[in-house]
């Protein structure tokens, strides 16, 4: 008897069904982006909100770094450990992306600082965020249960890269709030310089995801 035939077929059809939970959370993650990068960029110009606006802009750029965490979970099944061109050009140009957006949320905050403007309203930020930290949260803690149950660090990695997501959801949602309740004006610029801040970090381990010889690179995510 050969040795996959030994393997029972229920294994088999478990592994292959958990494989295709973790492509589909990649598929619905990269769609989610693009919906919200729509609807936030939309709002935040209509509610002069640059926290709002500049988390849209985010949601773009996570799209094209989906594209390469989507080419790395392909990879991963079907147990390539080397990188492909595609994969590391998605995950540069996505970190370009987020340093250009850092740069730019960091003079946006100080123009808003230096002529005191302040958003019309932050209830849009207030539901979009709200609706983003849960369902980074639910696909978060679902990549990293899968990661572990696949024994996959490159999975684990990817659903600890998205609580980055989250994060950056949790500071547009306390600047919107903070805003609501009291009208201090420069809250919106400080939300701002914290998403630069999450924008560069994200572009930092792109550029090491994309140099990266293991099959993630998310900081200490693979240990």
């Amino acid at each position: 008897m050969s040795k996959s035939s030994s393997i029972p077929l229920s294994f088999i059809t478990s592994e292959q069904r958990l494989w295709s939970l973790t492509l589909f959370l990649s598929y619905c993650t990269i769609g989610y982006n693009v919906a919200e990068g729509i609807i936030a960029s939309y709002f935040g110009l209509s509610d002069e909100s640059l926290a709002l606006f500049g988390f849209g802009l985010d949601s773009f750029i996570e799209v094209i770094s989906g594209v390469g965490i989507l080419m790395m979970v392909y990879r991963t099944r079907r147990h390539i450990s080397n990188r492909t061109s595609a994969e590391q050009r998605a995950l540069r140009i996505s970190g370009t992306a987020f340093y250009l957006l850092a740069l730019s949320l960091v003079i946006g905050a100080g123009i808003t600082i230096w002529f005191g403007k302040k958003p019309e309203t932050t209830i849009a930020s207030i539901i979009i965020t709200s609706i983003s930290i849960l369902l980074m949260w639910t696909l978060s803690s679902t990549k990293i249960s899968l990661g572990k149950r696949l024994n996959s660090p490159a999975i684990i990695a990817d659903g600890k890269c998205t609580r980055v997501c989250l994060w950056m959801s949790v500071v547009v949602l306390a600047s919107a709030s903070i805003f609501h309740f009291t009208s201090f004006g420069y809250i919106d610029a400080i939300g701002a310089i914290g998403l630069a801040y999450f924008s560069w970090k994200e572009g930092k381990e792109s550029f090491e995801k994309a140099s990266s010889e293991q099959l993630c690179g998310c900081e200490d995510s693979c240990h």
